[in-house]
């Protein structure tokens, strides 16, 4: 019998990174000579990874970005990032006791999310949080990406996992929207990256701390999806 799984968004779920994201935002802004974006402004830029976190912050200023030019930023967003890892980044509260309980009931764990495959991994690597997850994947993973459900779904197959048991956990709109296509349930965190309250895109659920987040509710919400 197929174990059933739980798949997590990374930034702005599992762990609290936007220390860290406009950090590296922000050094890359000061190269275009660019004004410094708060943490209000970040939100309305960040979810889609580092490359649409640039244009938007661009164009926020107004600002015109020839292709070649925003191939530079993001190098050094990239290399930024990177060599602060993990830097200011946590996990959220609860989190870690939340995928004990999950480890212990025998769910499969995994992370989808739209940073880079490489970089994610060694974030939750330095966090020691590695041995949870079966499978860890990125935007470069796969030929595709979030919102595109094929991310999700493949996922959970390289994980070992079946889209029919599985539930998502996310911050976003773009998680949300993920899910849906898939056709899995969705949890969504009010406490990550969006400008907006999650509960207006329509998410199975809302929560408030991974403290709610348990086996049980699991199993429900995907008994409910069937």
């Amino acid at each position: 019998m197929t174990r059933p799984i739980i798949v997590f968004d990374l930034d702005g779920t599992l762990i609290d990174t936007a220390p860290d994201l406009l950090d590296s935002l922000n050094h890359s802004l000061a190269a275009s000579d660019l004004a410094a974006v708060d943490e209000a402004g970040f939100r309305r830029f960040v979810g889609h990874g580092g490359r649409v976190m640039i244009e938007r912050a661009h164009a926020a200023q107004n600002k015109a970005l020839a292709a070649e030019e925003h191939d530079r930023l993001l190098k050094l967003f990239l290399d930024h990032y990177t060599l602060n890892i993990p830097g200011k980044s946590r996990p959220y509260p609860g989190v870690i006791a939340a995928l004990d309980r999950f480890q212990a009931a025998g769910y499969l764990m995994a992370v989808c999310t739209n940073k880079y495959e490489a970089n994610s991994a060694t974030l939750i690597g330095a966090l020691g949080m590695s041995s949870y997850f079966a499978a860890i994947c990125g935007q470069d993973t796969f030929a595709f990406r979030k919102p595109d459900p094929r991310h999700l779904t493949e996922t959970i197959r390289l994980a070992g996992g079946d889209p029919n048991s599985a539930v998502m956990v996310g911050d976003s709109q773009t998680d949300i929207d993920t899910a849906k296509a898939a056709g899995i349930p969705v949890v969504a965190v009010d406490f990550g990256y969006t400008d907006r309250h999650v509960r207006e895109f329509e998410p199975t659920l809302v929560i408030s701390h991974f403290d709610t987040l348990t086996p049980d509710l699991a199993e429900r919400l995907i008994a409910a999806a069937r």
